[in-house]
């Protein structure tokens, strides 16, 4: 259904795939990717959003960073397989670790606030634009939140929030998220995001699926995909973004 564009100026290019919405667009939608780039999978999901009415733009984050897209679909079947995990552990720490670095925090924000603004020049669309996104993609939906007061609404899906208070105060939108109860590390963070949310002022939902795990909506993922989970996740994020973005003038 999308394509591939160039977004940005030669200083600020960022590869990112555009699917588009068969009449007006009811509004504009950053997609974000898993830590294992913009796969198929990610591009269907900007394709079922653009089904449902919305401008999506998925963008590449993993280019230039260092991962290894050709081994992608390999290394997240390892990363999950407890029979592959141990062998492959070599290849998953080199694939993530520029991932882990200050700079690449900087250029996935810079290349999120990009794709932002394409979405907020389209004709209509300007102060209605949100962003969602999964695992790594979910962790850089807050960091959007954090660096852009025109976002009209956040949905990260299993991410990570780890921002001073004073960070969490620049949050100028709701935030719907969603975490999998088996996903230790999230749960034990969630707790306390909850209360700094809060003090922060952020209207702030965080919806928690029983029996689940990280990347329970990934349906290409056989060892952690929950239907019914997902099924619920999807149906609450597009009456969240309905609910945010309003209806197209």
């Amino acid at each position: 259904m999308g394509n591939m564009m160039t977004l940005g100026n030669a200083q600020t290019a960022v590869q990112a795939y555009i699917s588009e919405p068969a009449g007006i667009p009811k509004g504009g939608l950053v997609v974000v990717h898993e830590v294992w780039g913009l796969v198929g999978h990610t591009k269907d999901v900007a394709d079922r959003f653009a089904a449902e009415g919305y401008l999506a733009v998925a963008p590449d984050l993993l280019s230039g960073a260092g991962g290894t897209a050709d081994l992608t679909g390999e290394l997240q079947e390892a990363a999950f397989d407890p029979e592959q995990r141990s062998n492959a552990q070599p290849r998953l720490r080199k694939h993530m670790a520029p991932m882990r670095s200050p700079e690449y925090a900087k250029h996935a924000v810079a290349a999120l606030r990009v794709c932002f603004d394409h979405l907020e020049g389209v004709p209509g669309l300007a102060g209605r634009v949100a962003a969602t996104g999964f695992c790594l993609g979910g962790t850089y939906i807050f960091s959007l939140a954090v660096a852009e007061p025109r976002l009209r609404a956040a949905v990260p899906f299993y991410g990570h929030a780890e921002f001073k208070d004073s960070e969490l105060r620049a949050i100028n939108c709701p935030v719907l998220a969603f975490y999998g109860e088996q996903d230790g590390a999230l749960m034990e963070e969630l707790p306390g995001l909850k209360s700094r949310m809060r003090a922060a002022g952020v209207d702030f939902e965080a919806v928690v699926y029983p029996g689940t795990g990280h990347a329970f909506f990934n349906d290409t993922n056989r060892y952690t995909y929950n239907a019914p989970a997902a099924a619920d996740a999807w149906a609450r994020t597009l009456t969240f973004l309905e609910q945010s973005l309003g209806t197209p003038a």
